[in-house]
């Protein structure tokens, strides 16, 4: 028994010198890192901390003036130590970056911040040098003990020459016409490994061009070309088509990126009884595409009335209804244009119809395919009408002109005549018909909808006196319960006006089409003032807010794909979520297509009667 108890007695003292121990030592957290450092050495910072952080409460400065190559590596250890019946405790976090310095110039790395027991604490700045080669090399010969490493460094970074790593711009042509396709690829060429590229700002940018995007990350492409009589290694960084829309010499801006090479060098710190080895090191090396200047012609004069900016190779297909149709029913021309060049420009030529026929909103669908080639596809366009008056109409032939960049020259594709006979109307609705301004109406849309004067009833009044307590009489029980039920009603209403106010997603649904609305009426306000480019950017913001506010998506997730997912998951036809994805497109392509695609008041008016029938479908 006594036995037991001892042992218990030296447990917990163990147990609280340890805890004393560990209370007792002072938390410090510090950085590291060498005073002075050449441009283009990748160097490390390290902070470091006597104890265990809060989670992950560890937050590094910004690091301006650098580029982070690698970090944050976290290591950590502990360690229990007895001398001498001493008992010595430690612990240590460790978080390491890899930095290369930007410029020449004195730096300062702001504090680091990290938590423990829910106490912060912060780093001292350290203030660092960034010099050139030739004088980091003498600055740190004065250092002592840090020749032979700095000397390795250096051989690793005179091993890599100036064309060892190069990025170019790549492009197609150097003279193209206006809206004709360009491809451009930034390449980069490498005689040397290379582990990391670390881009260096946003993503090219090209003033003066419409681009689409090639690149597909999921797939490097990478060869080996011959370029100023020497083998290199190639990858492409970007690749883009562009087509221009101004008329002149446009520039295609530098890209600049850094790549980081792994270089191979005979290490300098021999040692007498095993010899020198090898290390490896990471070499970054800062890259920029050249600057690129593309010739834009304009397109020649004397373009015909059909002609609407198309350019490039094209074919087209119309098909006509049949030669005789019955007056009041419905009929279909459909018109596809297909081939190679700015298809996504191709606007729907125009069908010239009697005045009497009625023509309704043109559909169009389409299969576009992109490649460095160009865009080829095809565009159909479906054009609805009714024929209202009978007779016989000879309808003109349809007309697509486009300007073929390898002829030089414009090209107009026409369907044939067509011959309609419209005969009486089968179902008795009279063959006749009153055409008022450009709409055909028949006879049978006018209805008699009643008498103008009634019957006035004749004879004396038949009146008589009641005097009947208001007081618990059947309309005062009437009333009293009218105002209870009423009163259950406003509860009940105010309760869940409550509950919706908190969900956020349905008070954003709800007001969907209060702010759409708003949105339309400055898209109006714009297509009063004939301000196309305010005009289009309001229509696509009422559109696309719509959709984020009425189905909860984040703007960052808001893609047409998306938005169809959500439309039919609600109900809505296919031909109005494909009619959305035709508005859309129509007000991109508007803001950047020098011919206008489509009259402001169409887009208006087809954007406003797609929200209404979209709310009145989601609302049943």
């Amino acid at each position: 028994m006594r036995f037991l108890f001892a042992k218990i007695s030296l447990t917990a003292l163990f147990v609280l010198a340890i805890f004393s121990v560990y209370a007792a030592e002072k938390v410090t957290f510090e950085a590291n890192s060498p005073l002075t450092v050449a441009v283009g050495e990748a160097f490390r910072v390290e902070f470091a901390l006597n104890a265990k952080p809060d989670g992950d409460t560890f937050k590094a400065p910004s690091f301006e003036g650098f580029d982070v190559l690698a970090g944050p590596a976290i290591s950590q250890g502990s360690s229990v130590q007895i001398v001498n019946g001493s008992m010595t405790k430690s612990v240590s976090y460790t978080y390491t970056f890899v930095l290369l310095p930007q410029a020449a110039g004195n730096v300062t790395i702001g504090a680091a911040e990290v938590k423990v027991d829910g106490s912060s604490y912060r780093t001292r700045p350290l203030p660092i040098e960034i010099v050139n080669e030739g004088e980091g090399s003498r600055a740190q010969q004065q250092q002592g003990g840090s020749n032979r490493a700095d000397d390795t460094q250096t051989d690793a970074q005179s091993q890599i020459g100036k064309d060892d790593i190069l990025l170019r711009a790549v492009v197609s042509r150097s003279s193209v016409y206006k809206n004709e396709p360009l491809h451009v690829a930034f390449k980069l060429y490498t005689r040397v490994p290379v582990v990391n590229l670390i881009p260096s700002g946003s993503a090219p940018s090209f003033n003066g061009f419409w681009s689409q995007d090639l690149s597909d990350p999921n797939a490097a492409r990478s060869g080996r070309e011959t370029y100023n009589g020497k083998v290199y290694d190639t990858q492409v960084i970007y690749d883009y088509l562009l087509y221009p829309q101004q008329v002149g010499t446009l520039s295609i801006e530098p890209v600049e990126l850094t790549a980081v090479a792994q270089v191979v060098v005979q290490s300098r710190n021999a040692d007498p009884f095993f010899g020198s080895g090898r290390e490896v090191f990471n070499v970054p090396r800062k890259v920029q595409s050249q600057r690129t200047s593309v010739h834009v012609k304009a397109l020649p004069a004397g373009a015909p009335a059909s002609f609407s900016g198309a350019v490039g190779s094209f074919t087209m297909d119309a098909q006509f209804p049949s030669e005789r149709i019955a007056a009041n029913s419905g009929a279909t021309v459909t018109v596809k244009i297909s081939g190679t060049g700015n298809l996504t420009f191709v606007q729907a030529p125009k069908l010239p119809l009697p005045t009497s026929f009625e023509q309704y909103n043109v559909k169009t669908t389409e299969s576009i395919n992109t490649s460095s080639s160009g865009i080829s596809g095809y565009r159909q366009f479906e054009y609805p009408f009714i024929a209202r008056a009978e007779g016989t109409y000879d309808l003109e032939p349809i007309e697509f002109t486009f300007f073929d960049p390898q002829r030089m020259q414009y090209v107009t594709l026409k369907s044939k005549p067509l011959t309609l006979e419209i005969t009486p109307d089968t179902r008795g609705g009279g063959g006749d018909a009153v055409v008022m301004q450009g709409r055909g109406m028949s006879k049978e849309e006018v209805k008699m909808l009643g008498q103008d004067i009634r019957f006035v009833k004749l004879g004396g009044a038949q009146l008589r006196s009641e005097r009947v307590p208001f007081i618990f009489s059947a309309a005062y029980w009437i009333l009293l319960v009218g105002v209870l039920v009423l009163f259950a009603m406003i509860y009940i209403a105010l309760r869940r006006q409550i509950r919706e106010s908190q969900n956020i997603a349905l008070v954003r649904g709800k007001r969907a089409n209060k702010v759409a609305v708003q949105r339309f009426r400055a898209a109006k306000r714009y297509m009063e003032e004939q301000n196309r480019h305010a005009f289009y950017e309001e229509m696509l913001r009422a559109l696309w807010g719509y959709m984020s506010d009425k189905f909860n998506i984040p703007v960052a997730n808001l893609t047409k794909e998306n938005v169809r997912e959500e439309l039919h998951k609600r109900g809505v036809s296919s031909e109005d979520s494909q009619r959305f994805t035709a508005i859309i497109t129509q007000c991109d392509e508007a803001q950047y297509s020098p011919v206008e695609s489509a009259r402001m008041g169409d887009v208006y008016s087809e954007g406003v009667n797609l929200i209404s029938r979209i709310e009145s479908v989601i609302k049943r």
